[in-house]
Formats: structure tokens, sequence, C-alpha cells
């Protein structure tokens, strides 16, 4: 696990510069090599062959820098008999790979991974990414230069100065993230999950490929029978995790919540691995699942480690939220900060749940689109008129507040209110490209029910929020996080699987619900999807409102998107809206605020 950055016509760039704000990716090794008008940068996190596996890696005519984990790598070696292995990493493994198979080495890989690799002798760079995009990878063009990176904020060092894409902050504020390519600054863009881009040296032009897209696994549903479709997942599962387990040559820990994705993982662990050292967290303020997590750490026998963590967010928040080189507002963030932290203490490889709930069917929204209950809610719609607002999030009386609100919209309009649930009903953003693009995206999707909503959340809201979220939060803390549920193995199996095996009646996750029943203990299964109990509204209210008022109440940067009578009637709590939804509003908005200050 790595930080890597590399330039063409290098000598616009402020390359020490990149290489330290790399550095927390990778504490280990840090090394710039230049040939020519090319630069690479490597910050390695030793994780595999600690001894030999230095960057770049160079190979005749190649080099490469890559960011990340092939899990299969030994067992694909067998293909490369012609090739002469120097370490036992992946990194070489992979370069091979390319080289022998070019674009079809990528289908063959199962893991996590950005990089780059360079051929001088057809002067092409190539950029890739994995299919999920747990790795990041952002780039810089000008008319004669290119520069690449990990993170955001290592093109802000690099770069003498960037100009803001307000249509792209606009974007943000209404839908929580950053879609897609999109990121705050001109002329920089995030590589595509699953995808190649091919550049020429010479003449900077770009050409994208795209090796996968989760799309066409809906579109190849299976014949299984649940019983072998629940067979089909275990299967999948134990390899996944026994990969992601086996490969390091450093100890390989677990967070351990509540709930049953992790708990699974940790089942599974620990068949291959005595004492699994796992991790569950308790929060100030937050819902306390350590008496559920420590039954699973008890039936398998787990090294566990309850967390007591205090969260200092008005001392530690502008720090937290720095490091997303972006505005960033989900909220998890900040606990999934402290959980790393702590984890890293004791190790420096951390297996979590994540991916789960996107394809498998993990939110109780997915539940009415499920049942087909849409479009029988939305004649009921114009009840909202005489209903009182919802204030209690996780009431009955909640969950047909919300649903009648989505049930009578469409496109862009449905899937915000259906997931982020910011500004919508409350107030109207103008138009721009980028929303535009989203409401097509999501308009020209041609699956239905469930898949095209699990489809959607794979494509937007676990790309450009979830897995952000935990890149930074661990590598801040120079942790790797593997995630079983994001395999290649997984990712080609849970879209093919029949939606019911997915949702059943009022139940979510059931496959898993059911492969947990040879798994876990019985109070873990029928527990609801509650991920990080954060607790916002206090925040809002209490611990920043003096920071937040301040910010917001006069000049604010947020008023340039949003009419500032609107924020002010927010902040004076005049806008008729639940306690929760305008704690999200003025969160999204604040976070706005310090990355601008912090530009």
């Amino acid at each position: 696990m790595c930080g890597i950055a590399g330039a063409i016509n290098y000598s616009k760039y402020n390359l020490e510069a990149i290489k330290t704000s790399l550095y927390h990716r990778g504490p280990d090794e840090q090394e710039i090599y230049i040939k020519d008008e090319l630069a690479l940068i490597h910050t390695r996190l030793a994780i595999q062959d600690i001894a030999d596996g230095h960057q770049p890696f160079h190979y005749q005519n190649y080099s490469i820098v890559f960011n990340g984990e092939i899990y299969n790598h030994l067992e694909l070696r067998s293909q490369l008999e012609e090739f002469s292995f120097k370490t036992t990493s992946d990194t070489e493994t992979l370069l091979y790979l390319y080289i022998k198979f070019k674009e079809k080495c990528f289908e063959m890989c199962d893991g996590m991974f950005a990089f780059s690799i360079i051929n001088y002798e057809t002067n092409q760079l190539i950029l890739a990414r994995d299919r999920a995009g747990k790795k990041p990878l952002y780039f810089y063009k000008d008319s004669d230069s290119l520069l690449f990176a990990s993170e955001l904020n290592a093109i802000k060092a690099g770069v003498s100065k960037l100009d803001i894409d307000e249509e792209a902050i606009s974007s943000y504020l209404r839908a929580g993230f950053f879609y897609s390519k999109y990121t705050p600054f001109k002329d920089v863009e995030e590589v595509d999950a699953g995808s190649f881009y091919e550049i020429d040296i010479n003449s900077l032009e770009l050409t994208k490929h795209k090796f996968f897209d989760i799309e066409e696994f809906y579109n190849r549903p299976s014949s299984m029978n649940f019983e072998e479709s629940l067979k089909s997942v275990d299967d999948a599962l134990r390899k996944s995790v026994k990969d992601r387990l086996t490969s390091s040559d450093l100890e390989v820990g677990a967070f351990l919540s509540g709930g049953i994705d992790s708990s699974l993982i940790v089942a599974i662990a620990s068949e291959y691995k005595d004492n699994l050292k796992t991790f569950t967290v308790k929060f100030d303020g937050a819902y306390d699942e350590s008496y559920l997590a420590s039954l699973t750490a008890k039936k398998y026998n787990t090294q566990h480690h309850t967390i007591d963590i205090s969260m200092n967010v008005k001392d530690d928040l502008e720090k937290i939220l720095f490091n997303y080189g972006m505005p960033f507002m989900d909220s998890s963030a900040i606990p999934s900060y402290y959980v790393s932290q702590e984890a890293k203490k004791h190790v420096s490889v951390i297996l979590n749940g994540d991916g789960a709930d996107e394809i498998f069917g993990g939110y109780r929204r997915y539940v009415p689109i499920a049942n087909n209950i849409i479009g029988l809610a939305s004649k009921f719609s114009f009840l909202l008129n005489i209903m009182p607002i919802a204030n209690n999030k996780k009431s009955l009386y909640s969950h047909i507040y919300r649903l009648l609100s989505m049930s009578n919209k469409k496109g862009l309009d449905f899937y915000l209110s259906a997931t982020s649930d910011l500004f919508e009903d409350s107030y109207k953003f103008k138009s721009n490209h980028i929303l535009d693009e989203m409401d097509t995206f999501i308009n020209s999707c041609r699956l239905k029910g469930l898949s095209k909503q699990l489809y959607l959340d794979f494509k937007m809201l676990l790309l450009s929020d979830l897995l952000v979220k935990m890149d930074i939060a661990t590598m801040a803390h120079s942790l790797e996080g593997r995630s079983p549920f994001l395999s290649k193995y997984m990712l080609e199996l849970a879209p093919t699987l029949q939606d019911s095996f997915k949702i059943k009646g009022k139940s979510t996750k059931y496959i898993l619900r059911e492969l947990s029943k040879k798994y876990l203990p019985k109070e873990l299964i029928t527990q609801p999807k509650r991920g990080f109990e954060i607790p916002l509204k206090r925040w809002v209210e209490n611990d920043l409102s003096s920071n937040i008022n301040d910010v917001l109440s006069s000049n604010s940067y947020s008023s340039t998107f949003i009419e500032n009578d609107f924020i002010q009637k927010l902040l004076n709590k005049r806008i008729v809206v639940s306690d929760e939804k305008r704690a999200k509003m003025l969160w999204d908005m604040y976070c706005l605020e310090v990355w601008k200050k912090n530009l």
C-alpha cells in the first residue's frame, strides 16, 4: 500500500512537495525517479516483500509505480514462466502481466489498485484503477504537461495554481459528493474505476478504456436456486477473506462491529488465523455495539480490543477534513479517522466490510423499491402537505414520510431524495452540466427495480463517498484497509443473483443473513443496518454551533451557490425541516467553508 505520483514535463511541478504530501501513505520509503522529462514518485508502506519490494520497479523499457494489492498474484505467476522474477512482490507480477497480456491482465487480477506504467519504447503512459475504485488516482493536465497522484493534496502541492470549478462545487453541495470524474478543480479529474487510460507522452493525447462495468453482470442473471446461490456466496467470500488475510508479510486484523458484514469476515478469517486481532469501537453519543461484537469475538476466540473513543471534534475537525483535499461532508469520516488511528497502534493491515450493503442490499430504503411500493406510495404523496415533519429518523413515521417524499420524484431528484437527502424539497439549485450529466446517467440505466438502485449506489455513493472516506481515513494513519466484499469474485457473482435473494419482504441482505446462521450468534443475525451512529445534530447545535454560525453568518463561500437569505433562515431555524436534515445541510456547507479556508 503506497502513495504514487508522476509527471510528463516534470519541471513544471514541485516534486519534493508532492513526495512530502504523500508521506503518510508510505512512511517506509520515499523515492523520486527521473528519466528524460518523465518523473515517477513512490512512497511505500511495506506490506509485501518488505526487503525487496522497492519502487519504482523497472524492467527493460518499462517502469511501474503501484498502489494497492493483487491478492492472487502468486497464482498468476504460473502464467509468466518466461520471466525471471527478482522479488516476491505483486508489483513485479503486475508489470509482467501487463507486458504479456496488455489490457487482458486487468480482468485476471483480484485486488485493489491504482498504478502507472511507462513504456519508454512507445512513449506511452498507462493509468489504471481497480473495479470498484478502492484506490484513488487523480490527474492534472494542461497544454504541455500532465501530473498524476494518489491524492488531491498531492496535486495541489505540485501545481502552483489551481482554478476552482464552481459547477462542481454547486453539484457537491446538492449531492453531498463529487460525481464521477469531477473534482473541485478545473483540469483535475479522477481516473474512472474499472478503467485504464493510455496517454501519448509526446502529444498528451488521452484515450480511455473500460475493462469492468458491474452493469454487465447485472445483465447476466444466474439460473442458480437459493441454496446454490448461498453456497456460491459462501465459497466466494471464503476465498476473498483468505486471500486478503494471507497475502501480507505483516499481521492482519479486522474491524468488528455488531453487524453481520464484519462479523462474517471475522468468523471466516478466524478459520485461517488463530487469535485474530479484532477491533470494536465505542463513541460518545453513539449506539454501543460492543456487546454484540463481543459475542462474535468470544465465539471465535479473537484477540479482541474494545476501544473507547472520545471524538475531539472541535479540536481535530479541520485536520481531519483537510486530509480529503476537497469538501467532504460524510460525517462518518470523523469516527473512521479515530478508529483507524487506534487500530494502527496494533496492526498495519485491517479487514473491513465495505461494499456489502451496495451489492447485497443492506439499506432499508431498498425495501420499498424491491417490493414495488414506490408507485403505490406516490398516490398518497399529497398527504405530505398536512403531515407534521418527521424528527425521529428511526421511527416508522419517519420512514413513511421519507417514502412519500421520494415516491413522486424521478431521475436525479429521486436518487438524491433516497440517498443523501440534503436540500431536496427545501432548496432548488440552479441546473448545471454536472447535475444534468448525473440525471442523464440515472435515466439512461437500463436496469430495473432493486438492481438499478444497487447499480447506481455502486457507481455513485460507494465510489464517490464511502470508498473515498475509508481510503483517506485509514491511509492518514498508514493503515491498509482490505475489503473482501469488493473482490473480483464477489463483484462478478452478487449482481447475477436474483433480487429476491437480497431483499425478502422487509429483510435486507437476506442471503447474507441466511449465511450468517452458519457462522454467527443468533442475536446478530436480525440486527438492522446502523453504520456509525454519528451525533450530527448534537454537533451542529452544540459542539460546533459557534463555528458554523461564524463562517455562515456573513460573506460565506456557500452563499455563492445558495441564497444567503436561505442560509440565514436555516441558521435561525426558520426553515420548516426536520432537525436532522437541518443539521445535514449546515454540515454540508460548513465542510465547504473549512475546505475553502484551507486552500
